[in-house]
């Protein structure tokens, strides 16, 4: 599971629908890996405008990552600044989560993620 998929997750639990303490999903005992891929700015760019920054701020610290910025970058920055795009690239594109758990923080309900795969499915009586 890449770390980009994080940012678009949120608790499948009928009594977390729009509660805000259930996104993000927060990460729990994740084993990481990492897989370089060819760079692609205009990705991006592309990808930059859909992003919860503040998600993905709390969520790539509890991962033990500090190369993002406070703020959210603009696409103007990512344009000119290289090494900002290339370690916006590396976290949310290279990194995968291959085992561990996400872990909802309204209803604590938890996801498994083995094998790089997030199991999303729910127990019938949380549907």
């Amino acid at each position: 599971m890449r770390i980009i998929t994080l940012n678009f997750a949120c608790c499948a639990v009928k009594d977390c629908k729009g509660k805000p303490e259930a996104f993000p999903l927060r990460p729990q005992d994740a084993e990481l890996s990492s897989d370089e891929m060819i760079y692609d700015k205009q990705f991006l760019i592309n990808i930059l405008p859909k992003l919860e920054w503040q998600a993905l701020k709390s969520t790539t610290t509890a991962l033990g990552f500090s190369e993002l910025q406070a703020a959210a970058p603009t696409v103007e920055d990512i344009e000119s600044n290289d090494v900002l795009a290339k370690d916006l690239h590396k976290v949310l594109l290279e990194t995968e989560m291959m085992e561990g758990k996400l872990v909802c923080g309204n209803c604590g309900h938890e996801y498994q993620v083995k094998e790089g795969i997030c199991n999303f499915l729910l127990p019938a009586h949380l549907v």
